[in-house]
């Protein structure tokens, strides 16, 4: 048996001042434009995909009407010429 020994636990609290760019559900902030062929081939196979405002994923999720659209992926394909 120890007799005169003292045990203080302390908890400090930090704040944490990071941006929530995410949602609970693990959908994302917004969904990107992407070539048919690349969608298909990263659904199967995991391969990820390049969207025309050039950031690179796998695709996860498929876009439901009225989702949120990248602003530089729309931006660039309206300016895209249409056939």
């Amino acid at each position: 048996m120890i007799v005169g020994v003292s045990t203080l636990t302390k908890t400090i609290e930090k704040t944490d001042v990071r941006e929530d760019t995410g949602t609970s559900d693990d959908t994302p902030k917004f969904f990107h434009y992407v070539k048919k062929d690349q969608i298909i081939d990263s659904a199967v196979n995991g391969r990820m995909v390049v969207a025309l405002c050039g950031e690179t994923f796998p695709v996860t999720k498929q876009a439901k009407p009225g989702s949120p659209v990248c602003p530089d992926c729309e931006r660039i394909y309206r300016g895209l010429r249409k056939k």
